[in-house]
């Protein structure tokens, strides 16, 4: 089974003030999410970009930054000071308007800017928004890069740095980001295959694919059902999306569809349902994936990239068909490093965050449906039937809202529960406690052979900590 769970999160950097697990995020005009603060990170982003850009790009221009978002309405605020801050460092800005986070990562490459900026808070409920940094080549920046920005935000060192007269940066909209990125996406799909024949039921969040996921389905064949496509600012990731995997099987089940796909707000994750109305989830995709891919021969090195959270069952697909998983940290950052560091090509995580290197540099809903839905139609298959390469160990799963992050050392209580609960597995399963770097929430996670006893492991973990820190 492998080695078990200390059961210990991994310990939160208390020297980081903005940078989370994935860029800066919070409640939208509350800090760090501020206006204030996002004119700072511009003016920082700004200086690290160009100065990057004179290693690595010609230096007969000036710096171009790329900046895309979801649906929220905190969205316009951010955006007009994030490009005021680029300006005010001398860089030229790109505004992409709404636009899928993979699509801004395809964006800056396609466009040769020097860095891309998101503003979105993916799965969090609208009131919430973020910032997130794409390098020149599409992918995400590593810590060393985001603690300079962070540096440079609070040093003051880049103060006295003021371009004047026409050194002042510009900004202009990109009118085609949207047929640039689904032209993109539609070629991760073999142009000798369409979708005509699969009905799909989508439900698009309400968030930044609510335009591009219908058009490159359409445009490949697909006869669609969309839902949830039209935002208003408030209504992303409301009830509806990717978090909300009941409503896809709603969705799928009322129109007969072949294949339900769910978006997260800023759409580089995907949930899907099957025509039986049964959720697939990012093990499950990732193991008909790798299957395929070792099947033709074009899993790099026979190594699937998964983390910690991923089911056990998804390492016994891959042994049965001579493949592997490494396995990360939770992130889909870790999962993006490890696969650069090995050059692998397929790995993602159980949310549903897929990253296909062959189309893109960062985890893309929409490449990742895709990629099933050519499985589908190459082998004439139903995705019910397709997903029984994965053989399920039983998971107990919670997600806890927390009012405080104090180390799991410091509740003896919960520790000593953990404890217990992988003294019985004895091997036969393992337990996973960590904060999330995103939220105010606690995950816990409990897998065995036992359904029965690892759900009640869980209820007493759970209510320890709702006992000491739940809300």
């Amino acid at each position: 089974m492998g080695k078990k769970s200390s059961g210990v999160a991994e310990s939160l950097d208390s020297n980081r003030k903005l940078f989370g697990t994935d860029g800066v995020r919070g409640v939208a005009n509350l800090e760090p999410v501020t206006a204030e603060t996002a004119l700072k990170l511009g003016r920082a982003a700004a200086h690290v970009f160009t100065e990057a850009g004179r290693l690595t790009h010609r230096t007969d221009r000036r710096p171009v930054i790329v900046i895309g978002k979801d649906t929220r309405l905190s969205g316009y605020m951010l955006e007009n000071a994030m490009a005021a801050g680029l300006m005010s460092l001398g860089v030229d800005v790109f505004l992409l308007g709404p636009l899928p986070t993979p699509g801004v990562a395809y964006i800056t490459r396609s466009l040769r800017a020097d860095g891309g900026i998101v503003l979105s808070a993916s799965h969090n409920p609208y009131e919430d928004n973020g910032i997130k940094f794409f390098r020149h080549d599409g992918y995400k920046l590593d810590d060393a890069i985001e603690k300079r920005i962070e540096q440079l935000v609070f040093s003051g060192e880049i103060e006295a740095i003021r371009p004047t007269a026409g050194k002042i940066g510009q900004a202009r909209r990109i009118d085609d980001a949207l047929g640039r990125y689904v032209e993109h996406a539609k070629a991760s799909f073999p142009k000798g295959l369409t979708l005509e024949g699969i009905r799909i039921a989508v439900d698009a969040g309400n968030g930044a694919a609510y335009k591009s996921t219908p058009w490159i389905l359409r445009e490949l064949g697909a006869t669609c059902s969309i839902f949830h496509d039209k935002p208003d600012g408030r209504n992303i990731n409301a009830n509806c999306g990717s978090t909300y995997p009941n409503e896809i099987v709603r969705l799928v089940k009322e129109t007969g569809a072949h294949i339900g796909i769910s978006h997260d707000g800023d759409a580089d994750r995907v949930q899907l349902c099957d025509e039986k109305g049964e959720v697939v989830d990012g093990d499950d995709i990732l193991a008909i994936a790798a299957v395929d891919h070792l099947r033709r021969g074009e899993l790099a090195k026979d190594t699937l990239v998964a983390t910690v959270m991923s089911n056990f069952g998804l390492d016994e697909t891959l042994h049965a068909h001579k493949g592997r998983v490494l396995r990360t940290k939770v992130g889909d950052r870790h999962v993006i490093e490890a696969m650069l560091r090995d050059d692998l090509n397929v790995g993602g995580e159980q949310s549903g965050h897929m990253i296909f290197r062959d189309y893109s540099t960062t985890g893309d809903g929409i490449v990742s449906a895709l990629q099933i839905l050519r499985i589908m139609a190459e082998s004439g298959k139903p995705l019910s039937e397709l997903k029984q390469c994965l053989h399920k160990y039983p998971q107990a799963q919670r997600n806890l809202k927390v009012r405080e992050k104090i180390p799991l050392e410091q509740m003896p209580d919960v520790t000593a529960l953990v404890s217990e609960a992988e003294k019985i597995l004895n091997g036969a399963g393992r337990v996973l406690l960590r904060y999330s770097g995103t939220e105010p929430k606690i995950r816990l996670l409990i897998e065995g052979r036992d359904s029965a006893l690892i759900e009640s492991h869980a209820d007493r973990i759970a209510g320890a900590i709702n006992a000491r820190i739940g809300v």
